[in-house]
């Protein structure tokens, strides 16, 4: 039966740390349940991870007992399904412009009466053995909503308080480039921006999600009411692999 406790502990209110995994890989999702985060995003919207990458990779989380989520590329209930009926506890999906996107998503991701997905016997209801699987996959799959555009700026209180979306997510670096400062993610203009939509979403009863780089990302943006916190795989395995090269370099320099 499918597990609700990432969304329980959404809704509890509880901070989460995730991980994008870019790599289409299920070892590089067992290596970061290991590492201990709450989470992992399998990222199939800016890398070549299609859904039978995502399934083997959901296995991983799921013999470790980590939530497995998917970034779905597109806003396409039938994309949509692949991920969910795979075994994802739930979709973020990018470029959220207004009310009308954010509705779809949520009708995409929930069966009836809350939504509209269809049900087929799948490896997330246990090849339809699971009794009462569809309402208790109503409980258990997050909703999360991107806005990340000029257009989703505008209608963002629309989206925000569309019925059934979990989450907000705000991605500094598609921001940035809507804000017309690509690349700068630590501009005043972002971070204003970031703010004042993760006020509205907090006030509206729903998750603030940003990306924490690093630590002090972490502890800045918690301060300010985000909840849902992610980074990078790739940024991880190049940062640490930059850091024991220069290291080591730098020992060989001094011998």
């Amino acid at each position: 039966m499918i597990n609700g406790a990432l969304r329980a502990r959404l809704k509890a209110g509880e901070p989460l740390v995730g991980v994008f995994v870019s790599i289409e890989s299920p070892t590089t999702v067992e290596l970061l349940a290991v590492a201990g985060v709450d989470y992992v995003m399998i990222d199939g919207e800016h890398n070549p991870i299609g859904p039978a990458d995502a399934a083997a990779m959901i296995r991983a989380a799921d013999a470790i007992g980590v939530p497995a989520m998917a970034r779905v590329g597109e806003n396409a209930q039938q994309v949509m399904a692949k991920y969910l009926d795979a075994g994802a506890l739930g979709v973020m999906i990018p470029m959220v412009n207004s009310a009308a996107d954010a509705r779809y998503v949520v009708d995409s991701v929930k069966y009836p009466p809350a939504g509209k997905r269809g049900l087929a016997g799948v490896r997330a209801n246990d090849y339809s053995t699971s009794p009462g699987y569809t309402e208790a996959a109503n409980e258990a799959t997050v909703v999360m909503a991107q806005i990340e555009t000029r257009e989703g700026i505008e209608n963002a209180d629309g989206i925000i308080t569309t019925e059934g979306v979990d989450a907000v997510f705000l991605g500094p670096s598609d921001l940035s480039v809507a804000l017309g400062v690509p690349g700068e993610t630590k501009h005043p203009r972002v971070l204003e921006t970031i703010e004042r939509l993760t006020e509205k979403i907090v006030g509206a009863g729903k998750t603030a999600g940003t990306i924490a780089r690093a630590p002090e990302d972490y502890a800045y943006w918690r301060d300010r009411g985000v909840q849902l916190f992610l980074t990078g795989a790739n940024a991880l395995l190049l940062g640490a692999a930059k850091a024991y090269v220069e290291g080591a370099r730098a020992a060989e320099e001094g011998r």
